[in-house]
């Protein structure tokens, strides 16, 4: 089947598909189909694979050979028409090798109602690289290895590899996970240009805003992303309309968070009301917190100043960071995203469920870990375990698990 390469603008789509071609195949045909009109106006007629397949040799001026090319469609949520033929070269045409990317087409096909391939193309989502990759992209590979032996045998890390993993995990969370800053502050080692290619990507979410939105809608979609910081400041973290906007309600941004979710650009975590097998089917959809997709994005637009990040200085909000990288974290990994309330008296920052495992994780900012939720939590349900993430070392206390933030990826 062909592939469906999902993620939000710039988390690297286009080069990891353009490296993989480069890599695997003798040749490659890449068309962006936002950019390349006469490609995607030649969709508007017969999208049969033949036809496709001659049009697009005489494009490149190149044979198309099964097997030893891989077509890229990029940006297919532009082309409604190239997005239906990925279903006939999965009927008719199996043997071509394509792969198509998007950004937004969640968005696209809810707004233009798609014809969408079900079940003929295979999906996927790339997400904004996690700390694991972001140390391979320093070198750190060893380190990355030892974090995982750690943690499997929950042993306590050395003190030297301890303290190094907490620098990097620090300077993670200012320049996020996202390709452009990962790979600006691994050439020039300086975190103080990072702000800058942050801006740029936020401005382009904002440029998409406008493309895929209603003029209306583009501005309720923008103060609801905007207002995020403000939302997680709160003692209460659940979203609450009237911080995006006095007499604000679900009738009025709930498409606005919807069209953030869809897009990628914001993680959706929906509160539950009991945390037992199978957890989804105890989803409040009328509760929950709502995190930027990348931390580093949520300390820059935040404001949080550099230096207080880096000292590990003792800041209310860092709690709030410390949980935004969690909850990115585990989305990576495939959990979906849930909060538990005990009647107001207890909250769990986040839920999952690992096979049959129903975990409860609390996330803690700095080495101070004492709270009674997780222990509400454990004498109602009785976990097998549940964790604690903090900047403590790898540990165990009876059914609670002890694990480093920068570990986060090892869950």
């Amino acid at each position: 089947m062909p592939l469906l390469l999902y993620g939000a603008r710039q988390v690297g789509k286009t080069y990891i598909l353009n490296d993989f071609g480069e890599k695997h195949f003798r040749n490659m045909v890449y068309v962006n189909l936002e950019t390349n009109l006469l490609v995607a106006n030649y969709f508007a007629d017969d999208i049969t694979p033949e036809r496709l397949i001659r049009f697009l040799e005489t494009t490149v001026n190149d044979v198309i050979t099964p097997g030893e090319t891989l077509i890229v469609f990029d940006e297919v949520q532009s082309c409604e028409r190239a997005l239906t033929s990925l279903k006939y070269f999965c009927e008719f045409a199996p043997e071509y090798h394509i792969a198509a990317a998007n950004s937004i087409l969640g968005v696209a096909i809810n707004r233009e109602k798609y014809s969408f391939p079900v079940g003929k193309v295979e999906s996927t989502t790339l997400y904004p690289l996690d700390f694991e990759e972001f140390l391979w992209a320093l070198g750190e590979e060893r380190l990355a290895e030892e974090i995982r032996r750690c943690y499997v045998g929950m042993e306590a890390m050395v003190d030297a590899l301890y303290y190094k993993a907490i620098e990097l995990y620090r300077y993670y969370l200012i320049t996020g996970g996202m390709p452009a800053c990962v790979d600006s502050f691994v050439k020039n080692g300086k975190l103080v240009l990072v702000p800058t290619i942050q801006n740029e990507i936020m401005n382009n979410y904002v440029a998409d805003m406008a493309k895929y939105a209603e003029i209306s809608e583009t501005v309720k979609i923008r103060a609801c992303y905007n207002s995020v910081p403000a939302q997680l400041a709160k003692e209460n973290k659940k979203f609450q309309y009237k911080v995006v906007q006095r007499g604000g309600s679900a009738t009025l941004f709930g498409a606005s968070i919807d069209w953030l979710a869809q897009a990628g650009i914001a993680l959706k975590c929906h509160k539950i009301d009991h945390a037992q097998n199978p957890i989804a089917v105890y989803e409040d959809l009328s509760s929950f917190k709502l995190y930027m997709s990348d931390v580093g994005l949520l300390g820059m637009r935040a404001g949080i100043p550099q230096q207080t990040i880096l000292s590990g200085e003792a800041n209310l909000f860092m709690g709030s960071v410390a949980e935004n990288y969690i909850a990115q974290a585990l989305t990576t990994n495939g959990y979906p995203l849930f909060y538990w309330t005990s009647e107001h008296t207890a909250e769990i920052d986040f839920v999952i469920q690992k096979n049959t495992d129903i975990i409860g994780i609390e996330v803690k900012k700095g080495i101070k870990t004492r709270s009674k939720s997780l222990s509400v939590f454990i004498q109602k349900y009785s976990p097998t375990y549940s964790i604690r993430f903090s900047e403590k070392n790898f540990g165990r206390s009876g059914e609670i698990l002890a694990i480093p933030h920068y570990a986060a990826f090892c869950v």
